[in-house]
């Protein structure tokens, strides 16, 4: 019996701009089942967005969204006149308005690799742009919040004595957080009746500055304390009146320096930021919606006269913004593991 061999051009996986797709038609409960799938991919990486008030985006609204926000009122501290009505206080609010903008991005299929590839390459690409678009819209909203006036730094403990810092360029190897940090914070908040998000305030923190925290006696394992029902995306502990979810997603600020005259091999530190939230600190538009969108593109589609390309991507409309300064809190820390290269 002839033995047929195919030569097959393995270049066809390395164009940055065309590959290829399984799906020769697009149904709508295929379509659907994409959009679904996009959107599940994403929401789960929207830790940021978790704690804010949310801001549907209606469509025809325009592209600037307000918050509002109102003020206290005053005490009333002047005994009322025996039959006589009170001249009566105005509520006071605040608009805040935040330009929405639009992000997205797309990848274009072949029908070549239709017949060579094992994977469904469809379904792959629509779970890689729902984690890219999860990470994008989490990343907008933990700039913004990074962004807050609030700052507390780890202090430098060295054989127990405590020094305090008061920049990020004085923050060394040293500077850990501690539980302490979070109570202060706590108080803080409580102080500027910051009201609590549930039951407690929420900190958001990277892994690697949590594991700092999650060896100390004071730390309470989430199954501890709470039904699974009522356990936040992400939580993992808490302290004193603090929760704490964990992300990769936190922020870490790169320094271009070794702060506080260390040296590394790296010739840098990566400071992590800790976000400790009250109620009603911040803003956000609804990722649902008007928000997030899967464009999935049959063969054929446009000026496609050969039917070899399809396509898959997302767009999003997004912003948000910072309501109450006072509600939030951002403590900078190094831990054992500052000396890495961290991502954006």
């Amino acid at each position: 019996m002839a033995e047929y061999k195919t030569k097959l051009d393995l270049r066809i996986f390395d164009d940055t701009t065309t590959q290829t797709t399984l799906l020769p038609a697009l149904s709508p409960e295929m379509k659907i089942y994409y959009e679904r799938e996009l959107i599940e991919m994403a929401e789960g990486k929207l830790v940021h967005d978790q704690f804010g008030d949310k801001y549907p985006i209606p469509r025809g609204g325009g592209k600037q969204i307000e918050f509002r926000k109102y003020a206290p009122l005053d005490k009333a501290l002047v005994p009322l006149d025996e039959g006589v009505t009170p001249k009566g206080g105005n509520l006071r609010v605040t608009a805040i308005i935040a330009e929405i903008s639009q992000y997205g991005d797309w990848t274009r299929l072949s029908d070549m690799l239709e017949l060579t590839a094992i994977d469904n390459n469809i379904l792959q690409a629509t779970k890689l742009h729902g984690s890219q678009a999860g990470r994008t819209l989490d990343t907008i909203t933990r700039e913004i919040l990074n962004g807050g006036t609030q700052v507390q730094y780890a202090p430098k403990i060295v054989g127990g004595v405590e020094t305090e810092v008061l920049s990020r360029g004085a923050l060394n190897q040293n500077c850990k957080l501690t539980p302490d940090l979070f109570f202060r914070a706590a108080a803080e908040l409580e102080t500027m009746n910051a009201e609590t998000i549930d039951d407690s305030y929420v900190a958001i923190i990277h892994p690697l500055a949590a594991y700092d925290l999650m060896r100390n006696e004071e730390w309470i394992n989430v199954h501890q304390y709470a039904q699974p029902e009522n356990i936040y995306k992400g939580e993992i502990g808490m302290i004193g009146n603090v929760r704490f979810v964990r992300t990769s997603e936190a922020k870490v600020f790169q320094n271009d320096t070794c702060p506080g005259g260390a040296t590394n091999s790296t010739g840098r530190y990566g400071v992590f930021s800790t976000l400790v939230l009250g109620a009603r600190a911040y803003g956000v538009t609804e990722v649902e919606g008007g928000g997030l969108e899967v464009i999935v593109k049959q063969k054929g589609y446009g000026e496609d006269p050969l039917s070899q390309r399809s396509s898959v991507g997302w767009k999003a409309t997004k912003t948000a913004e910072r309501l109450v300064e006072e509600y939030m809190i951002r403590i900078e820390s190094l831990s054992a593991y500052s000396d890495r290269v961290f991502p954006k």
